[in-house]
This record gives structure tokens, sequence and C-alpha cells, in this order.
């Protein structure tokens, strides 16, 4: 399974791709979509949209494993952050890829084996699981790349089926 993990927004897009194979972890590639302070916010989306597509083209992940957004001080960095999330999306869903969102909590769970864990000891623990040198920069490639990892490790599981069983849920309420 080709995984494309993503840490959403609008000034940097981190991305990893990995391949998950009989419990080994193999890099495809990884960086970040960086978008222009000045630049007009509807151009700096169709930045986005146009690198997430190159990335999927050159990729071809089957999923994509993205950040769940929060809001919680700064409603309008959020609001921003969700817009980029969406044409991230919207790539994906164009491809016809089964997209799962995990929150931090979930991320942290699954490559440190606790929730509640500082983001160096998941950066260091993604690391070490995909036997890199060094922590990918900017932090953002390093979440993307935990984004990935962590779906890995959730693929198949209870968490995996219940996050399935209401995202099938949502489209099916939706539907009506």
């Amino acid at each position: 399974m080709i995984i494309l993990g993503i840490d959403p927004g609008y000034a940097i897009v981190g991305w990893g791709v990995i391949e998950y194979q009989n419990s080994r972890f193999t890099i495809k590639g990884y960086g970040a979509i960086t978008t222009p302070a000045g630049m007009d916010f509807p151009k700096r989306l169709e930045m986005i949209y146009d690198d997430m597509n190159t990335v999927l083209q050159k990729y071809q992940p089957d999923v994509l494993s993205i950040e769940k957004l929060f809001f919680t001080n700064n409603k309008t960095t959020g609001i921003d952050v969700a817009q980029a999330r969406g044409v991230i999306v919207l790539s994906a869903a164009m491809r016809n890829m089964k997209i799962y969102e995990y929150t931090p909590m979930q991320v942290k769970q699954a490559v440190v084996g606790y929730g509640k864990a500082e983001k160096k000891q998941v950066m260091e623990m993604t690391r070490m699981l995909l036997r890199l040198p060094a922590i990918p920069k900017p932090d953002d490639t390093a979440d993307a790349l935990a984004l990935a990892v962590c779906h890995a490790h959730c693929a198949g599981s209870t968490l995996n089926r219940r996050i399935n069983f209401e995202q099938e849920l949502r489209r099916t309420v939706h539907d009506l």
C-alpha cells in the first residue's frame, strides 16, 4: 500500500509518501508545498492544487492520510487552513483515492504508542521507523510522514474500521 501523508496548511503543506508492505516501510518521497505570503489567497490555493496534483501523479498513492482540523484560538487562520485542506482533499477525491483523517492524538498513539507524546518524540520515532538519517525539515514534512505511518499502523485495526464506518455513515446521511 502506498500512503500519502499530508499536514495541511496554506503557507506550508507537508507531504510524505511511503510504501507499507509486510510490516516494512519504504520512503518514496517527501517535501513541502510552499506558497508566498504576499500572494493572493485564491492563487495560493491554485498553487497548492497544482503542486498536489504533481505529487499525486508522480507517486500514485493508494490512500491519503490527512490531519483532522480542530479550531482553537485563531479561527481566521483555521478557516484558511480548512480551505487549503479542501483543495488537497479534492485533488485526492478526483483520483478516487480513499481518504482517512486522524487527530493529532491518534497520530501520537499510532506512532509512539502514547496519545499525549511530545511532538519531538513523534518526530524521532517517525525518523527511526522510516530509517532516516535526520528528522525531515520543515516540521510540516515530518508531521506528514507521521500521518502516513499512523495510517499504516491503523489500517485494518479496530480504530481504522471505526473511522471508515463513521466516514461512510456521514456520506450516507449527506446523500439522503
